[in-house]
């Protein structure tokens, strides 16, 4: 009887052994994770997490988004750069780049003759005749966001408030609910180059 149930224990062994080779390869990813992959996957999970805390009232209304071509990538850049220069955090990047969005698409625009509304120029269309500073000046990505920023220190609250509300403050825009569409796309972008 010991033969026996030694043969049939060891059989059952075997059959469970030799079934978990032939069901492995099926059921589980062989390759060997490499350091690259893993950290790639570490740093989407915290550009989405990242994302979500630079939103913190929630977007309001429909989003918009534009793709980015080089120039406008290194506006953000520059953005970013004049905003932690300025000792200011992600929050007030967020407020610029969207400010940036809705004002020029990201482009350093100069004058635009019959098309430019008054002498407004520049990434956050600020205009000279507003004392914003010169044409020179507020072609300057960081001087125009230097200045921008500027502004919103001085909004009350800011932090406390919708963008649109902060940005509008600062811009008194003829179209104040418009900066809000841009919000989700501001923050991914200062979650994806606030560290690069």
């Amino acid at each position: 009887m010991n033969t026996i149930l030694r043969k049939s224990i060891l059989g059952i062994a075997g059959l469970t052994v030799a079934g978990g080779l032939a069901a492995g390869p099926l059921n589980h990813d062989t390759s060997t994770p490499t350091t690259r992959n893993a950290a790639a996957v570490t740093t989407t999970q915290a550009a989405k997490l990242d994302s979500a805390a630079l939103i913190p009232h929630g977007v309001q209304g429909t989003q918009s988004h534009i793709d980015l071509d080089d120039e406008q990538t290194a506006n953000v850049k520059a953005i970013i750069a004049a905003t932690k220069k300025a000792g200011m955090d992600e929050r007030a990047a967020v407020v610029s780049i969207a400010t940036a969005l809705q004002e020029s698409k990201l482009e350093n625009l100069g004058h635009l003759g019959d098309r430019n509304d008054h002498d407004s120029q520049g990434l956050f269309q600020q205009r000279p005749s507003s004392g914003w500073g010169t044409v020179e000046q507020i072609t300057d990505p960081e001087y125009s966001t230097t200045a921008f920023l500027k502004g919103l220190k001085q909004v009350d609250g800011w932090r406390d408030m919708p963008l649109t509300k902060a940005a509008q403050t600062v811009q008194v825009s003829a179209y104040p609910d418009h900066y809000a569409q841009w919000e989700q796309q501001a923050a991914d972008l200062v979650a994806e180059h606030w560290n690069s």
